[in-house]
């Protein structure tokens, strides 16, 4: 159970400016933020510094306790974040509301070692770094307390951003670091606000240009809570290192959403063939309960996934179901209309299919972030 802070005389409201904000992302992590409170002020004990815990409305009162921590410790901040969610946008949005010339993101699991910080500090304070990053794969770090699935995800993670991106560090997945706060402005417009690795993103965002230092340590392994990764941030992942490749030309939620669509072909055909094949059904029955069922499979899978951070709850989804519903059914008219003026100019039928699905694709989405999942 979390317990009162009493902070003595040492522990004031500052007069002055901090030197260092330390953003904090939680969700339902109501155990674990006064240990991390208690560390970091031992910790940054001669450092004028503030935490800012940005809280995506945690079911166990997570933001709570942070207000209760405040109310003692100016040095302590929270935002609640309501109708959003994300860890990639919290840190965005923590270090943006901060005050400090350098910003620090760390996990409030205490998997990382806050230790750290000063020394991070040390090296954006010298000049030798703009970005500070704490590594696993460095001697004199581990990454022992991962079991061996999440070891070779993380692995492999690493070797494809490496590959795909030109990243030069060794740990680019890592969620332990610290910025210069002038230099993460400089990049903030470009960066995803979806996510989880929002470290990998401002160095692919930098194109090399950010002086960066990597120092080791261990991860530790989580105290409370559960961890919040889970199987679809490989499809995060994998957008964000396309949405990259491509400049940022097309964003990370659109790519996801067209990879969404993707499944649904195969989800449509799959159903074309059960009701067509075993069924017995006339194909144009098949066919239109094979694009029912791809859409449903669609709304489904971009619901929990592309707009997880505008996540339709309750009654909202039956509403969004049946707007999705709409907005596609334009879309494949839109989908035909520009496929067959492709082919009346040019008879490639390739060429006018993949136009139409592009254009379908892109009035599925736009329209769909306009009246389905449109922000509150």
């Amino acid at each position: 159970m979390n317990q009162a802070i009493k902070p003595g005389s040492e522990t004031p409201s500052q007069a002055g400016l901090p030197e260092l904000s330390v953003v904090v992302p939680t969700f339902n992590e109501r155990d674990n933020v006064t240990v991390l409170y208690r560390r970091l002020e031992a910790t940054l004990a001669g450092t004028a510094w503030e935490v800012v815990f940005v809280d995506d409305n945690s079911p166990d009162g997570t933001w709570d306790v942070v207000r209760g921590l405040a109310r003692k410790d100016s040095r302590v901040r929270c935002i609640r974040r309501i109708g959003r969610r994300g860890l990639s946008g919290a840190c965005i949005e923590g270090i943006l509301a901060s005050s400090a010339p350098y910003a620090a993101v760390i996990d409030a699991d205490l998997q990382h070692d806050e230790t750290q910080l000063p020394k991070m500090v040390a090296l954006l304070r010298s000049g030798e770094a703009e970005l500070v990053v704490g590594s696993r794969y460095i001697e004199g770090g581990s990454a022992d307390s991962f079991n061996k699935q999440r070891a070779g995800a993380s692995q492999l993670a690493t070797e494809v951003a490496k590959r795909a991106l030109k990243v030069e560090i060794a740990d680019p997945m890592s969620g332990f670091f610290m910025i210069r706060r002038d230099r993460f402005e400089q990049l903030a417009p470009q960066l995803s606000t979806q996510g989880f690795k929002i470290l990998l993103d401002v160095i692919a965002t930098a194109q090399g240009k950010l002086k960066t230092v990597e120092i080791p340590y261990a991860f530790g392994s989580r105290q409370h809570g559960e961890s919040k990764l889970d199987s679809m941030v490989a499809l995060d992942f994998l957008g964000l290192v396309l949405a990259k490749l491509t400049h940022d030309v097309v964003s990370l939620r659109f790519l996801l959403f067209a990879m969404v669509g993707g499944t649904g072909l195969v989800v449509h055909l799959v159903a074309l063939f059960i009701a067509h094949e075993i069924f017995r059904e006339p194909f144009a029955e098949a066919q239109a309960a094979g694009a029912l069922v791809a859409m449903t499979s669609n709304f489904i899978l971009n619901n929990f996934l592309t707009y997880r951070d505008q996540r339709l709850k309750g009654f909202a989804i039956l509403r969004g179901l049946l707007l999705f519903y709409l907005v596609c059914g334009v879309g494949l008219l839109a989908n035909v209309g520009v496929a067959f003026a492709v082919f009346d100019q040019e008879p490639i039928w390739w060429l006018a299919g993949l136009a139409g699905a592009l254009m379908g694709v892109v009035w599925n989405y736009a329209m769909s972030g306009l009246f389905v999942w449109r922000k509150r």
